[in-house]
């Protein structure tokens, strides 16, 4: 009795004992979940959704777009970055179409005029912003279009090539370990389509003995188990649909390591297990994160060579949780993803008037959101009503599962929005699959143990689109630091911008209210300095993702359907053309950056003078103008202090400085429209200004001024203004008879759906000439944060 006595206080005694060594660890592990929280507060980051119009455009029309911008932690709008680039890339992925236009509120629409200089084929659409660009071009959004020119013949059909397959395996956790169980995903790809294939595959050991057979479940993925040996080396014989034969050898099995499975329990929870053969009582730590967002941090420790961690499924987020096990050490030894459906889908029904309808006949919608519960948070949406014919068909990617699913995945997803529509919304073996063969992190792990904080060389752009540049000594093309530069615009809406390059001679100028093609002028203050060379940067990004593009697939088989698509382009600009080229106005501030001036002159209130000298003589109080060693300067008057600036003030002419007094006053004034002068010391940015002399012209185009040969003058493309949509309307009789043909194929586009507090919006639109399927895509964001994607059709007769 005695005896078992001791025996309990010696258990007790050793169990505490490891209970506090496991606390110990615990507590060491902490320091992971810390850095990774600090690491997500520090790293911002977005993700970008592109609702496109359509999926294939002809030449001579217009893609319409309109784009989300969220937090890519919480999916929620996010109103950092005021300005997003949108390109277009061909197969090569050479820029061929480029614009940036502003966001408000995390939203903004624009378009592209497709021109007629375009080849037919498959293209890029990307988008990104400027922060966007310091994780990388994978992260950046990206949409295939296909683009036919109507007025160029389709090539003809090539001889088929060879098919050339992409075989992958991935073991689950990362590694194959000898002597326990191993799950080991693959994938199977036609690198010409893109798309997954159908094959019997058999794995045999390296003596020729079948170890497995195995064959995908859908979209060419699939999984099998199996007990590698130790020191074996493993081969995969694949026969494909066409009696061809593929042999792949299956990644190294390692003898020492870790091996990962996760599975349902079928109560709700998720049961991880982590094998390492041979190694007792090490303690290993779990983090899951969703998002990056913290939703497990558990440790436990290897009993008898296994670690089991039993995690709740509410715990987890929707969408992608990505399960990262460390060891004893705090290094990454395995990870695996696990994708948890929506619990509360918000659904926005489209309830039309009607489910057939005659051409030039008005259509009533009607839109619906709801939840299971009834609650319907605000929603920023946007409709596309286009025809559906054999050219073109629905989406296979939406904001929802790009949100959920495609944006937090490496590589392309064939079909992604199978997953959650139809029988693919319950498919779990193809999402498990997925998750198996498609694993990525938006992060690595030694930027988040690191300590170091990481350097990040593109900043939001919070206010106005950034100008980046550099400023370099002529004589060596080395940079030059601590030179002040300006650059400006020509025009009657005075800007003007200033900065000082830093210790690699770079610059940034913020522009605010920037839209078109305009001229700018890059200088600094040559009457100080004279031997600098001015540089601007392209703002788009010059990285590119990995991802390919499907081969072009259109051929003259479809010379009927492309010959329509043909004449709908050209007789919708024979009779609408003047309707598609009509911008909104840009809401600019007219107000010059000096905001109101002192005095204010317009000339031709006055007598002309043909010389500038008279005219400030004569009419310009507030500046007395002196000549020094035979040249002219500019004294303003310090009216809050009661007396006279020494220095020459800023002069500018449009908006443009000019250091040098003598050409200002060269200049002839019956150019000039108005003057005006600010009689007091004037702050711009880092500079403090003697007083402000602005002289503009009639036009705002230096009426032939000449600029210092010295100066930088390049055309530069500003912010793009908003197209208006255009659709006929045929509310009267006599405009249904109207003669003019109306061969739209987009009925309707509404990049800005505003819904009621109750979720709830109506719309009207009208059908046009051309019979057949028509399909209604709307696409958008809660204020909460969940993705809203829905389809109706219809018909017209």
């Amino acid at each position: 009795m005695a005896k078992a006595y001791l025996q309990a206080i010696l258990c007790f005694i050793l169990c505490i004992g490891s209970a506090g060594q496991a606390t110990a660890q615990t507590d060491a592990f902490k320091s992971i979940e810390q850095n990774f929280d600090l690491h997500r507060k520090n790293t911002l980051q977005e993700k970008m959704f592109l609702h496109l119009d359509r999926p294939v455009y002809a030449c001579g029309e217009t893609m319409w777009f309109k784009l989300y911008n969220v937090d890519a932690t919480l999916h929620q709008l996010l109103d950092i970055s005021k300005i997003a680039y949108i390109e277009v890339l061909d197969v090569a992925q050479k820029p061929v179409l480029q614009t940036k236009f502003a966001l408000k509120g995390g939203t903004g629409n624009g378009s592209f005029a497709i021109p007629a200089t375009l080849n037919s084929g498959n293209y890029t659409v990307r988008a990104y912003t400027n922060l966007m660009k310091n994780y990388g071009p994978e992260l950046f959004f990206e949409q295939p279009v296909t683009i036919v020119n109507t007025f160029k013949s389709l090539d003809q059909e090539a001889a088929p090539k060879p098919t050339t397959y992409a075989i992958q395996f991935f073991p689950e956790g990362g590694n194959m370990v000898a002597g326990v169980t191993n799950t080991v995903a693959f994938k199977t790809v036609d690198q010409t389509t893109g798309k997954g294939v159908d094959f019997s595959g058999e794995l045999h050991d390296q003596h020729g003995n079948k170890v497995a057979a195995f064959k995908p479940y859908k979209f060419g993925a699939g999984h099998f188990t199996f007990v590698p040996a130790q020191g074996e080396k493993y081969t995969a014989t694949l026969k494909l649909a066409d009696n061809r034969s593929v042999v792949q050898p299956l990644p190294k099995v390692y003898d020492q390591g870790y091996a990962l499975h996760l599975e349902h329990t079928g109560n709700g929870q998720i049961k991880i297990t982590v094998n390492q053969p041979g190694k007792q009582a090490e303690q290993l730590y779990l983090l899951g994160h969703t998002r990056r967002m913290i939703a497990v941090s558990e440790a436990a420790t290897l009993n008898q060579g296994a670690a089991v961690f039993l995690v709740d499924e509410k715990v987890l987020a929707d969408g992608i949780t990505h399960f990262t096990v460390f060891n004893a050490q705090k290094q990454p030894i395995c990870e695996r993803l696990y994708f948890k459906r929506p619990s509360q889908p918000l659904q926005f029904e489209i309830k039309a008037d009607k489910q057939q309808y005659g051409t030039r006949e008005k259509i009533n919608l009607e839109i619906v959101g709801k939840t299971k519960t009834g609650d319907v948070a605000p929603a920023f949406l946007s409709m596309a009503v286009y025809q559906l014919d054999s050219l073109q068909t629905g989406l296979t990617n939406n904001i929802e599962s790009y949100l959920r699913l495609t944006s937090d995945l490496k590589g392309e997803i064939e079909n992604p929005d199978y997953y959650f529509t139809g029988v693919g919304a319950a498919d779990t073996q193809a999402m498990d699959n997925l998750m198996l063969t498609h694993g990525w992190s938006r992060f690595k792990w030694e930027d988040i143990l690191d300590k170091e904080p990481v350097a990040y060389q593109y900043v939001p752009e919070y206010n106005g689109h950034l100008i980046n540049g550099k400023v370099t000594h002529v004589s060596n093309g080395a940079p030059a630091p601590g030179i002040t530069t300006y650059l400006s615009s020509p025009g009657k809406h005075i800007r003007l911008q200033n900065g000082v390059s830093d210790a690699n001679g770079l610059v940034r100028f913020e522009l605010k209210d920037f839209f078109g093609q305009k001229d700018i002028i890059v200088q600094s203050n040559f009457a100080k300095d004279s031997t600098y060379h001015f540089e601007i940067f392209n703002p788009f990004s010059d990285k590119y993702s990995t991802n390919t593009l499907p081969a072009f697939g259109l051929s003259e088989k479809l010379h009927q359907d492309v010959t329509l698509r043909h004449v709908q382009t050209q007789v919708q600009h024979a009779y609408f053309g003047n309707y598609h080229n009509r911008f909104r106005p840009a809401g600019i501030d007219s107000t010059a950056f000096y905001g109101l001036p002192s005095d204010q002159y317009l000339l031709d209130d006055y007598k002309r003078f043909k010389v500038m000298e008279e005219v400030m003589r004569e009419y310009v109080p507030g500046v007395h103008v002196r000549k020094r060693r035979g040249k002219f300067h500019f004294m303003v008057l310090d009216r809050p202090n009661k007396s006279i600036f020494q220095d020459n003030p800023m002069v500018l002419l449009d908006g443009v400085p000019v250091f040098d007094i003598d050409k200002i006053m060269a200049f002839d004034p019956l150019k000039v429209n108005k003057l005006d002068v600010t009689t007091s010391r004037f702050f711009n940015g880092p500079l403090v200004f003697d007083g402000l002399v602005s002289y503009t012209t009639y036009q705002g185009d230096l009426a032939g001024f000449e600029l210092d040969p010295r100066s930088l003058l390049q055309s530069y493309e500003g912010l793009q203004r908003e197209r208006e949509f255009y659709a006929p309307t045929y509310e009267t009789e006599e405009q249904k008879r109207s003669r003019l043909a109306d061969f739209r194929n987009l009925l309707y586009w509404a990049p800005n759906v505003n819904t009621t507090a109750k979720g709830k919006a109506g719309l009207q639109f009208y059908t046009s000439d051309i019979a057949g399927k028509y399909i209604i895509i709307l696409q958008g964001i809660s204020k909460k944060g969940i993705p809203i994607y829905s389809t109706h059709t219809f018909e017209v007769n």
